[in-house]
């Protein structure tokens, strides 16, 4: 996203995050019905809404102490929805071809916010 706007930029992890806890949900939906999917899958399903809800309420911050905290929250919950993926995974309760695609949305979604917050950091 090198050479965009900051309202481009942030318009655009706006909808990213966005789609992001949408096609979460839908992760959610097709887990099975048992007792580790249901607890496990919770776990997952409210990191992941972190995710867009927190990135939202940076976006509407009033201080710059105020948009690296809750930056720094997208952070932890995208790294923490990372990790539930790969415990649904890799314990069998979802395959990796449903999930593969989440998994690197999370990834990156953290790698560009870890980069904005440090940006911010430097900026202070």
């Amino acid at each position: 996203m090198e050479n965009v706007s900051k309202v481009d930029f942030v318009t655009a992890i706006k909808a990213r995050t966005k789609k992001f806890v949408l096609d979460s949900i839908k992760l959610y939906q097709v887990l099975p019905k048992t007792e580790e999917a249901r607890i496990l899958g919770k776990q997952f399903i409210r990191s992941a809404s972190s995710v867009g809800a927190n990135y939202r309420a940076a976006c509407r911050s009033r201080s710059k102490a105020e948009f690296y905290a809750k930056l720094s929250i997208v952070v932890e919950e995208a790294d923490e929805t990372a990790f539930w993926i790969e415990i649904l995974t890799e314990s069998g309760i979802t395959d990796l071809a449903k999930a593969q695609p989440l998994l690197k949305e999370a990834n990156e979604i953290l790698a560009i916010v870890a980069k904005a917050r440090k940006t911010v950091s430097n900026n202070k």
